[in-house]
Parts: C-alpha cells; structure tokens; sequence
C-alpha cells in the first residue's frame, strides 16, 4: 500500500474474520465482532494485512475490511476478569486539572479527533473531551494525529 508498517487502523465492520495466513483458503482463527475497534498493521501481502489487537492476537484480514479511520480503546490493560473494569474520566481540556467531562469505562472505543503525543482530543458516544495519550491503545507514544 506504501503506508508505513507498523500502523493503526480500525475496523470497518461489525463482523471480521481473522485467518492464519493472507488467504481465504487459510481458516478463521477469530472472528472479530467490534466496528470500530483498532488493530495494528504490522504487514501486507497483496490485499491482506496482517494485524495485531490490543490483546496481543494477530492474524490476517481483508484490507477492504480496515479502514484508516483513528480509534482507540481506552485502558484496556486495566481491565482484569471477574472484576468491573476501571473508570477513565474524559476532561474538558488537556490538562489533569481540567472538569470532568465523562467518566467511561476501560474497554470502551474513543474516535481520536487529534493528538499532540501527550493528549488526544477524543469522541465517545455524544462525549467530547481530552484523554491523556498514555491512557489510549491505539496509538504510538509520542504520536502527532492532525
């Protein structure tokens, strides 16, 4: 594709199979049933891409079902079985001390709007806000998204 690899993109639809190799005739190993939810491109053969999700599962997909569309999930790693997952709060500013706009979930799917490499303004449901870069998988530390 000429983009760069390693990269994040999305997912473009509510139902993905993720195969063992770059090919229908490789078997699903996983099915993926999240629009929205950011995977990692880590290579490309012909019209597949390899991809990574914040689990750490990786596998082949069908490039016309990613999409360049930036999203992040928030927290993810803080979320333990058994357990209800932490609560994240979204600010008004980029800044710790800025009012709370919402308080989400771990887990839960932002849509990144920008991100400075320390704070990323994101969309969560009818919620704007600024959540710190750190707190996001779905993008690199450091990253600059315009």
């Amino acid at each position: 594709s000429g983009l760069p690899v390693p990269r994040f993109v999305s997912l473009k639809s509510d139902r993905v199979n993720l195969r063992t190799g770059p090919g229908t005739d490789y078997p699903t190993s996983w099915v993926f049933r999240r629009a929205g939810l950011p995977v990692e491109v880590l290579n490309e053969f012909e019209s597949w891409r390899q991809v990574r999700d914040s689990e750490g599962t990786t596998g082949w997909v069908l490039q016309s079902l990613l999409s360049g569309r930036r999203t992040a999930l928030v927290s993810p790693w803080e979320i333990k079985a058994g357990n209800p997952p932490p609560q994240v709060t979204v600010r008004s500013d980029d800044s710790d001390k800025a009012r709370a706009v919402a308080i989400v979930e771990a887990g839960v799917i932002a849509n990144i709007s920008k991100c400075d490499g320390r704070w990323c303004q994101v969309s969560i449901d009818k919620f704007r806000g600024y959540l710190p870069q750190k707190q996001l998988w779905g993008i690199y530390p450091n990253e600059i998204v315009k």
